[in-house]
């Protein structure tokens, strides 16, 4: 199984017609099920169970970010969001708990368990990342950086997997793909006002404004014309076009050293749409 295809088969798992009608998914973790896939298929010992476990792998992530998608709250009644929450609940548990009955049936029983553990240090690190979120103790850097930390741990369950030569440079590669993913989705964060709260220009603004300005974004209702206003004020979007170029830098500067000219075409070919994307004109800025 040199060919990847693994979110095609994934499908068949989360394309049910009542999930689908009742609520919506997160994406499918592509960039890190790629990465994954090309350094375990690049190992003849692991060839065979690349696909395997990469697509479990992917499906305990879809399970974990679907819970994530949750409100914390359940207030609403109205009856077609009260299903939709219920149904983020159900799903994540199901998906979640795929990888048990898809492992058990080849035998992979100490995957298992090495994902299981994997799956608690997740929801460890998220509790602490809410706690300092819910105090206001995080720096916008230290926010990415524990974005980085939780969406890269699953993945990471694998590097003692992998040939010696590649313990060290697995998990730097992971975390650099995970980090340009991370501030590629916080861009898309910067379209509307709905979505800044919590973000890393959220963080960035408390970090840098004046103390009128961290008022006005601890408030209860939040103003989405002074939001905006703010992160035009503090150049959001710009810095984060910057910071996605730099860090998609030095991680293709991480690709340049590897050994395996078919492993280096491979993750370029996963980093592309990153260089894509910072090559269209920044139309998000005029929002």
């Amino acid at each position: 199984m040199n060919s990847y295809r693994i979110p095609e088969i994934a499908k068949q798992y989360t394309d049910y017609d009542m999930i689908q009608t009742h609520t919506d998914l997160p994406d499918f973790p592509d960039y890190r099920t790629r990465l994954l896939f090309a350094f375990l298929n690049g190992n003849s010992k692991l060839r065979e169970s690349s696909e395997l476990f990469a697509l479990v792998t992917s499906l305990v992530q879809i399970g974990l970010d679907t819970h994530d998608r949750v409100s914390i709250t359940n207030d609403v009644k109205e009856k077609k969001v009260a299903r939709s929450r219920q149904m983020k609940v159900l799903a994540g548990d199901y998906f979640s708990s795929l990888y048990y009955n898809l492992l058990a049936q080849t035998g992979q029983i100490e995957l298992v368990s090495l994902l299981s553990t994997a799956i608690c240090e997740v929801n460890r690190q998220k509790m602490n990342l809410y706690m300092m979120m819910k105090q206001l103790k995080v720096s916008a850097e230290e926010y990415i950086q524990h974005l980085v930390e939780i969406n890269s741990e699953l993945f990471l369950s694998f590097s003692g997997y992998l040939e010696e030569m590649y313990h060290q440079a697995y998990p730097e590669l992971l975390k650099g793909f995970t980090k340009c993913e991370v501030i590629f989705k916080e861009i898309f964060r910067t379209e509307s006002a709905e979505d800044f709260q919590g973000s890393w220009g959220f963080w960035h603004i408390l970090q840098n404004g004046s103390k009128e300005e961290r008022k006005q974004l601890q408030a209860e209702e939040v103003d989405p014309l002074k939001v905006k206003m703010l992160m035009r004020k503090y150049n959001v979007s710009t810095q984060l076009y910057q910071m996605l170029d730099f860090h998609i830098t030095q991680l293709f500067t991480l690709v340049h050293k590897l050994d395996s000219d078919k492993l280096i075409s491979e993750l370029f070919h996963i980093g592309e749409p990153f260089l894509r994307f910072l090559s269209k004109p920044k139309v998000l800025e005029e929002i």
